[in-house]
């Protein structure tokens, strides 16, 4: 059920923002991109984790959306290893210049495989919204984000609140 309706959102997003850029000329140049890298690593652990994603600035400046796709992979020796990916929707209100509100849901599809016998592997689909707010400077944005359908046992987050860097050029 969230598989077809994120892909619904999706389609429905990349049709408007295409009928949208036939009727104006400029449509690339309120295009920013952007996205995350992460890494991880210490005694028999390493993760890797790449996440682009580009937005549209509407002509008010003070509302942006936009999508991306995430991508990671862990893995700690001799007990697991887990690749997820999945895309993302994120949605930006700025009410002055230096406050960012965010919005952002993700589904991601993840898939654990372990080395011992007595874990059983997994592959599901997780969703997770997160509603933020960060202090911005430029296209620099450093803030905090809270996931509302977090599940401690299901989420490849450690918890709910999360500090986040966003970059857009």
């Amino acid at each position: 059920m969230h598989k077809k309706l994120f892909f619904t959102i999706i389609i429905s997003f990349f049709i408007s923002l295409t009928a949208y850029s036939q009727t104006d000329d400029d449509f690339w140049e309120h295009v920013s991109y952007g996205g995350n890298f992460g890494l991880a690593f210490g005694e028999g652990y390493f993760s890797a984790i790449v996440s682009p994603s580009a937005i549209y600035q509407f002509k008010n400046e003070r509302i942006a959306a936009g999508t991306g796709m995430n991508f990671a992979y862990a893995k700690d020796k001799d007990f697991y290893k887990s690749t997820i990916w999945g895309p993302s929707l994120i949605g930006l209100y700025d009410p002055i210049y230096e406050l960012q509100l965010s919005g952002e849901f993700e589904v991601l599809n993840v898939i654990q495989n372990y080395e011992d016998s007595y874990y059983e592997d997994e592959n599901y689909w997780y969703p997770a919204f997160f509603v933020g707010a960060g202090y911005r400077t430029e296209n620099v944005t450093f803030g905090i984000r809270y996931d509302v359908l977090y599940k401690e046992n299901k989420s490849i987050y450690a918890n709910a609140w999360m500090p986040f860097i966003r970059i857009y050029f």
